[in-house]
């Protein structure tokens, strides 16, 4: 099986313009970005960098799971479980806030697999966004009816 490190140095997959994830046997698994995708992306980032200090907002996380690589959207990282992690390839812990866009193909099953993955690797918050630009705030024991990490981060990204 090929690590996550080698498949980064892969010259044959350095410009692949698709998120790449793997599953527990290795396998790659592509999907491919749309624009209106990368656009809400950077709203969470935006309004994540306004409404929250001490820490670092990053799009694209490899996060190692039971379950292989799985890449949230959009992440935040406190800067003290930062810091002894920064250099890995795939980090070995979540950040504290696992961000994923949904789009036509992610299926509700999959996000709630996705979801108990980022909380069993230590996430403290799962969101999901809709295509509406509707934010679903999670724990690992459910649905909040707003973050608890982020106060004041909208229900609803303006566009």
């Amino acid at each position: 099986m090929v690590s996550w490190a080698e498949l980064c140095e892969d010259p044959l997959l350095r410009d692949l313009p698709y998120k790449v994830e793997t599953n527990r046997y290795g396998k790659i698994m592509m999907t491919p970005a749309k624009g209106w995708h990368s656009d809400r992306a950077g709203m969470v980032h935006k309004v994540l960098l306004h409404l929250i200090e001490g820490g670092h907002v990053m799009p694209e996380i490899p996060i190692q799971t039971s379950d292989g690589i799985k890449v949230p959207d959009v992440g935040w990282f406190s800067l003290e479980r930062l810091a002894p992690i920064r250099r890995e390839a795939a980090y070995s812990v979540a950040p504290e806030i696992c961000v994923e866009l949904l789009s036509e193909s992610a299926t509700s099953e999959e996000m709630r697999e996705k979801m108990a993955l980022y909380f069993e690797a230590g996430a403290n918050e799962c969101w999901l966004c809709s295509d509406d630009c509707d934010v679903r705030f999670f724990s690992a024991q459910g649905e909040l009816s707003a973050s608890e990490a982020c106060l004041g981060f909208p229900s609803k990204l303006e566009i």
